[in-house]
């Protein structure tokens, strides 16, 4: 038996999906353990490229359960189509995918109250995907949230029209100009619904418990990124729940001294979607490289991630409060090409040199130490061995690990699940 738990350490989009889906069959369960469908996880294999929102990455892999846990909130509308999304794959959902009672439902009054409060924030936006993940999260912690055990009760519609009236008049509230037509959004929830009721629910908590102890795999699957954590995070630019690895003890209801391994995800240098400080930021040619050589655009909203160089005082503040074992460092491919690269290993906060991440770390408080190092031209995205990766690479990746005190386990140099190098 081992409970092993995968997560994000910068600000999401760290390539989480990709690396699931090459560990998967290692593991009998893939377990999600929070975040809604504002999570895209990207993963490419055999010349199509999949965008998963809600269910977990091993969906692929046919010997493996996929559990969507507590501490996820499902829309039924943007699950039902994803599941339509898969139907060409000729997979058994019905037996491969199973979600928690305990998972809270996005309404569609969720999305609008989201869209009134983001607009009513103007300029001080937070940059809200809108896809109602935050009052969802308002609605579960105010105790007023809807569950997807709650669809088995007789009285599921009367639940639902008191919340959603109560997120009329606060919409209304808002006093903002946003257009929406609410019968035919519930006309599609409610067929949501009845698609969503042919899939199976379980008390996760209990069936994660017996797999335990008949001796099964489990990986948990974390969304988002640690630096976006509601508690760690760059607040108030987060997200509403717990990236970070306590999310999964509490988003699964695994207890914390069954976690063995804490594999995290980063990228060769940094990007951040939306809103929000962002130190390493470059604005100038090479923070423009990175974003077209990399693809930089969100896989489920299509924003434009900014981008800048690797930062590492960051990146050990997240390994520190994940209990980090192993790295993998995605994306090493975009940065071939470039002839200098910089890390960040220390920040100059109010006029102090520090290597830990401060309270605030806007612009005005903090600016970036940087250490320079030789790029590397080569190509790395047909190389399959550690051994062929140039000496510049290598001498990158020793620092990171002399500099974080953990071993970099995997190093992703393509998006295909084949372009997997392990070290």
């Amino acid at each position: 038996m081992t409970v092993d738990l995968l997560l994000g350490l910068q600000w999401g989009d760290e390539g989480k999906g990709k690396i699931v889906d090459v560990l998967t069959s290692k593991y009998d369960i893939i377990a999600r353990f929070q975040g809604g469908p504002n999570a895209g996880h990207t993963l490419e294999f055999d010349g199509i490229k999949h965008v998963l929102r809600t269910i977990p990455s091993g969906i692929f892999h046919a010997n493996s359960i996929n559990i969507i846990g507590n501490g996820v909130v499902i829309d039924p509308v943007v699950f039902k189509s994803e599941i339509d999304g898969l139907a060409k794959f000729n997979l058994d959902i019905k037996q491969k995918l199973i979600i928690s009672r305990k998972a809270h439902l996005i309404l569609p009054t969720h999305r609008l109250l989201d869209a009134a409060s983001e607009t009513a924030k103007g300029k001080a936006k937070i940059g809200s995907t809108l896809k109602g993940i935050g009052p969802t999260y308002m609605d579960k912690t105010g105790r007023n949230g809807i569950r997807v055990g709650d669809i088995e009760l007789d009285d599921f519609k009367e639940r639902y029209r008191a919340l959603a009236d109560k997120h009329e008049a606060m919409i209304a509230f808002y006093d903002v100009a946003i257009q929406y037509n609410l019968a035919e959004l519930e006309k599609e929830f409610f067929d949501a619904i009845e698609d969503l009721k042919k899939l199976t629910f379980i008390d996760s908590e209990e069936y994660l418990h017996q797999a335990q102890k008949d001796g099964k795999s489990i990986l948990c699957e974390g969304a988002q990124g640690s630096l976006l954590d509601v508690d760690f995070g760059t607040y108030p630019f987060v997200t509403s729940s717990n990236t970070t690895a306590a999310g999964a003890c509490t988003g699964l209801g695994i207890a914390p001294n069954k976690i063995k391994e804490v594999y995290g995800i980063f990228k060769a240098y940094t990007t951040r979607v939306g809103s929000g400080p962002f130190p390493t930021e470059d604005f100038g040619e090479a923070g423009d490289i990175m974003a077209k050589v990399g693809n930089e655009f969100g896989s489920v909203t299509g924003r434009k991630r900014r981008c800048g160089w690797l930062d590492l005082v960051a990146l050990k503040y997240a390994i520190r409060i994940n209990g980090v074992t192993q790295l993998m460092m995605m994306k090493g491919d975009v940065l071939s090409g470039f002839s200098k690269l910089k890390v960040c290993t220390s920040y100059n906060y109010r006029g102090q040199s520090i290597d830990h991440l401060p309270y605030n770390i806007e612009p005005e408080n903090v600016e970036p130490n940087y250490t320079e190092f030789k790029g590397w031209k080569a190509d790395l995205t047909g190389m399959s061995t550690y051994d062929e990766l140039p000496k510049e690479l290598k001498d990158y990746i020793a620092f990171i690990e002399k500099e974080v005190e953990v071993p970099i386990k995997i190093v992703s140099v393509g998006p295909d699940r084949k372009q997997t190098i392990m070290k």
